[in-house]
């Protein structure tokens, strides 16, 4: 008999302690480095103040929550090999891919970039995506791009 080792899933994921939000639960889990989740949670809500002083037509967790909406993709390529091809086809992306993918690439982001504290790029990152601008938007953009110029290959999608 070994060890079982014991790990939350998302449906165990404890929402935030300011914000009370899962969404943000998930950001700062993706942000952390090295299990330094007080160092990512830090970089996190510094961020939020700085989008609160900033925007203020609407509270800070609106803000974030619409920017991560925003930058969801609706539809993805996949590889599929058909008859020794591979072919990129345009699929649909399920609700919990789409926020996953929404994450990684905001963080993508604000790693690419360097110079300043990571919050204030993190802050930037997020009012860019609200007003949809931004990298992560480029990133969308692009995914959905390719989607579009790769629909004919749309029939092999099963």
């Amino acid at each position: 008999m070994g060890f079982k080792h014991f790990t939350r899933s998302a449906e165990q994921l404890i929402p935030d302690a300011r914000y009370g939000s899962k969404v943000v639960s998930k950001f700062i889990n993706c942000l952390m480095w090295d299990g330094k989740k007080s160092t990512a949670s830090r970089v996190f809500y510094d961020a939020m103040e700085i989008v609160a002083k900033k925007v203020t037509d609407a509270p800070p967790l609106e803000i974030f929550e619409t920017a991560v909406n925003r930058v969801k993709p609706n539809i993805q390529v996949r590889s599929r090999r058909v008859g020794g091809s591979n072919y990129q086809v345009p699929m649909a992306v399920n609700k919990k891919r789409q926020q996953s993918l929404a994450i990684r690439w905001m963080i993508d982001a604000v790693r690419a970039q360097s110079g300043k504290a990571s919050s204030h790029f993190l802050a930037k990152e997020i009012m860019d995506a609200y007003r949809g601008e931004g990298t992560a938007m480029n990133t969308r953009e692009n995914v959905h791009r390719m989607a579009d110029a790769n629909k004919a290959f749309s029939h092999f999608a099963w």
